[in-house]
């Protein structure tokens, strides 16, 4: 995506797990984390737990298929595995607020992307808007990330506004809505083409997405690649 495409780039809206921080160093510390737990509990609790945690993750991919949600998706998540558990929902949700979103936090400066401030930095003195746009909720890891302060627009799926997971297209037109922009004008960064690239494009956006694995016109390594696309 060069800078000198036709239509000038007013906003970027960005994905944030694994996008503002890289995902393997915060999971190798959540298993030592888990692990420290195990040792405090009977096998047979840990086990249980481990089995929660799966069970949840894979029920979330699989509501991508879902689309725009009837009910509110932060119901849908913990009592869909709650029933294929067969299990309370209450315990199921407590204990994945607890693991997936609360008890990483203090981890997640450490894993942020070595060049996120400095990019962000560039951009907003160039008036360009920034928004986030995830799955999970932002707020506080935003602010465990020392970053919040960059983005005017902070968004998740299971947000009343949105309400469907990625790759529907909804969230997208939401975050460029927020920023005041039209898709056309609003840059996404995420880092999986088959959820955040898939969503960013069926929403009539540009779509850069960070891997070290994938290469291609619509693929960068680092943060210093994603300024040089952005032309900052």
């Amino acid at each position: 995506m060069p800078a000198s495409h036709a239509i000038p780039i007013r906003a970027v809206l960005w994905d944030l797990d694994g996008t503002l921080y890289r995902q393997p160093p915060l999971r190798k510390r959540m298993l030592f984390e888990l692990g420290k737990a195990a040792l405090k509990q009977s096998p047979k609790k840990t086990l249980r737990m481990m089995r929660w945690l799966r069970c949840y993750r894979h029920v979330r991919e699989e509501l991508r298929d879902l689309g725009h949600a009837d009910s509110p998706l932060e119901s849908i998540q913990f009592h869909v595995p709650a029933q294929r558990l067969e299990t309370p929902v209450q315990p199921l949700e407590d204990l994945v607020r607890y693991w997936m979103l609360e008890h990483p936090l203090p981890h997640l400066l450490k894993a942020r992307y070595a060049g996120a401030e400095g990019l962000l930095e560039r951009l907003q003195s160039k008036g360009i808007g920034l928004g986030v746009f995830s799955d999970y909720p932002v707020r506080e890891k935003l602010k465990a990330l020392e970053l919040d302060r960059f983005f005017s627009v902070q968004l998740g799926a299971t947000d009343e506004t949105i309400n469907a997971f990625k790759p529907h297209p909804r969230g997208f037109l939401e975050g460029c809505k927020a920023l005041g922009w039209e898709p056309e004008e609003v840059v996404y960064v995420g880092d999986r083409d088959e959820v955040d690239g898939i969503g960013a494009r069926a929403a009539g956006m540009r779509c850069l997405i960070i891997s070290d694995k994938q290469t291609g016109p619509g693929f960068v390594r680092d943060f210093d690649e994603i300024g040089r696309r952005l032309g900052v």
